[in-house]
């Protein structure tokens, strides 16, 4: 067995862990990640708006893919979070 196959043999059981947890609770992770992006965006004051979106777009879609390990198709995503008005 090759380095590669052990780690994920050993990796396999946390993987489906961090699954069930994505799947149990990502309303939670989805709405905290918008939390810290709005307070982000406040305290660089709009500077990095669309780099902040785009970040938070990238780690609800990761979330997404770790909740749906079935192979079935993902929800449609939810719309963007609207940014803060300065």
């Amino acid at each position: 067995m090759g380095l590669l196959d052990s780690l994920k043999a050993k990796l396999a059981p946390a993987k489906d862990k961090v699954s069930d947890l994505a799947q149990q609770h990502g309303g939670k992770v989805e709405h905290g990640l918008e939390k810290a992006a709005r307070k982000v965006d406040e305290k660089t004051k709009g500077k990095y708006s669309d780099k902040i979106e785009s970040g938070t777009g990238k780690a609800k879609e990761a979330i997404e893919r770790l909740a749906h390990k079935d192979g079935g198709t993902p929800p449609p995503s939810a719309p963007p979070p609207t940014p803060p008005t300065a």
